[in-house]
């Protein structure tokens, strides 16, 4: 019987990272792909035959149900995206996804996944909240894994997770080509793993455009509405206060908003700001804040993919990857140039 063609198959003919090709076969909307990209991924698809949806092949035997592990659904509104991103792409093949929130406690863990072996489920997506390094218990190996929003220090199973380096390049290259040059960063908490990502990314775009980082504009610590307020107003009470500020997240960024109103600051005539996570409140800001999208519904459908197209290679298993996916600037009318000031010249394309 001839081999099924998968995903991996389309994404190595087309030259592109499988994360691309699932993205495009299964039409995920505002997915940031050239037309001239997506033109490659379905050629291939076509010329090896690749199917989806009904032509997946499910092992016989085997319930069409995937459990997703999430160790939490509250504390952020991310979850909501990880679950409706997993259940659409399970749907385009007729299977049920199955959600167990299990606060991190191994007891809860150990049922849930007891009660998918029992059933013969297809495979686990083991979700976390917050974007971290994760301890898989060996239980797990009972089934399929792939890791959503987390991964393993050794690479045991695929794992997904946002590219939040260049997510924060991006952010502060919006400032950067705005024409600021004095730009703050308000970089979270240190056991934040995003917030480290976030401040290379600045940190790279600034040294891209060659503009100097002030040390005593990078602010560490905090993460909620009250923190980017304090914070906030520490930077704005400077002799010479900066121009933008680039806030680890949106709610550091409305706290910022508070402060730059309480200065007399207009925005974004006095003060830029650019967020990150674009959480639904911030929209309705006035004006509406800059900030960049956590491709969360798009990494569940990527987990999906991935672990049912494990049925349908024989070496899929060898192939453990760590996808990252890149985050997408929504401009919004919190950015414009600096009042002062010149403005800075792009970067030379390097190579």
């Amino acid at each position: 019987m001839e081999k099924r063609a998968t995903m991996i198959d389309v994404a190595e003919r087309a030259g592109v990272s499988q994360a691309t090709v699932s993205l495009v076969l299964n039409g995920v909307p505002n997915a940031r792909v050239s037309r001239a990209t997506r033109r490659r991924v379905i050629d291939a698809a076509e010329a090896l035959g690749y199917r989806k949806g009904k032509g997946h092949p499910v092992p016989e035997g085997r319930a069409r149900v995937i459990g997703l592990l999430i160790d939490e659904v509250t504390t952020t509104p991310f979850a909501t995206p990880f679950i409706e991103g997993a259940r659409d792409e399970a749907a385009l093949e007729e299977v049920t996804v199955a959600v167990f929130c299990t606060r991190s406690d191994p007891v809860l863990e150990r049922a849930a996944v007891d009660l998918l072996v029992a059933q013969k489920t297809l495979g686990i997506i083991y979700c976390s909240l917050i974007t971290r390094q994760a301890s898989v218990p060996d239980y797990l190996d009972d089934l399929p894994v792939v890791l959503l929003n987390c991964y393993e220090k050794r690479l045991r199973h695929a794992s997904v997770v946002p590219s939040d380096i260049a997510g924060g390049y991006m952010a502060t290259e919006a400032l950067l080509k705005a024409g600021h040059r004095r730009i703050a960063h308000l970089k979270g908490e240190h056991w934040i793993e995003a917030a480290a990502d976030r401040e290379n990314g600045f940190r790279q775009a600034m040294a891209r455009w060659n503009a100097p980082v002030d040390e005593s504009l990078v602010i560490p610590g905090g993460w909620t509405l009250a923190d980017g307020r304090k914070l906030a107003r520490q930077l704005l009470s400077l002799p010479e206060p900066p121009t933008a500020i680039f806030c680890f997240n949106d709610r550091m960024a409305i706290g910022t908003y508070e402060a730059a109103q309480g200065f007399g600051f207009r925005i974004p005539e006095d003060l830029s700001i650019v967020g990150f996570d674009n959480e639904d409140l911030v929209a309705y800001l006035e004006p509406g804040l800059t900030t960049m999208v956590l491709p969360h519904n798009e990494m569940a459908r990527w987990a999906v993919g991935h672990l049912l197209d494990s049925y349908g290679s024989a070496d899929a298993a060898e192939r453990v990857q760590k996808v990252k996916i890149e985050c997408e600037l929504v401009p919004r009318g919190s950015v414009a140039a600096p009042r002062t000031g010149t403005a800075l010249k792009p970067p030379h394309p390097s190579g």
